[in-house]
């Protein structure tokens, strides 16, 4: 029974340490601050306002400024396609939004995707699933396909663009569909 009494009093400590501590801190944040101006630090940064970038910094700028400019510059991934010799699956999904994706033969690894009367080439991307899926980093666009539906996403948004996207195979089988019996 003396135990209990001890850390009761060694908690109320602790609580009124605490509170002594942030009051100080709470009594300072509710006053309004008073801005002390010092002359030697305003001249210090008036110096490093004035003083030109160091070459080291001017450096790493320039190589950021490259590396965005390369990846910005891919034109595979910033130009429209060709879609000559093309086969063409329309798609109608939710809220009357329609896409287009243009599939080569020759070439399953990519697609051409129109959207938003905008043409993107989309790069394939290996999934676990067995599911289809394409994406543009640049313009973030990813499309997703499986045998019921497919659906377009926006990575940089991170949002849906288009979902329950089905082609006129896909809406066939869902109309083909017997009702079930059991719901009477």
């Amino acid at each position: 029974m003396a135990i209990l009494p001890i850390k009761l009093i060694a908690a109320c400590a602790v609580a009124l340490a605490a509170a002594g501590m942030c009051a100080p801190a709470v009594a300072a944040g509710a006053a309004a601050p008073v801005k002390e101006k010092h002359p030697k630090a305003e001249a210090v940064l008036k110096a490093q306002a004035k003083k030109k970038p160091s070459k080291k910094a001017a450096a790493a700028a320039s190589a950021a400024a490259a590396a965005a400019a390369t990846v910005a510059a891919d034109p595979l991934e910033v130009d429209e396609p060709d879609i000559t010799d093309t086969k063409i699956t329309e798609y109608a999904c939710e809220l009357n939004n329609k896409l287009t994706i243009y599939t080569n033969e020759g070439d399953d690894s990519h697609i051409a995707l129109r959207w938003k009367q905008r043409l993107h080439r989309l790069a394939r991307v290996g999934t676990t699933t067995g599911a289809l899926r394409f994406e543009n980093p640049h313009w973030g666009l990813i499309w997703i396909g499986i045998p019921s539906k497919g659906i377009l996403l926006d990575s940089k948004l991170n949002r849906q663009l288009a979902n329950e996207c089905k082609n006129a195979e896909q809406s066939a089988i869902v109309a083909a569909a017997p009702p079930d019996a059991s719901k009477s």
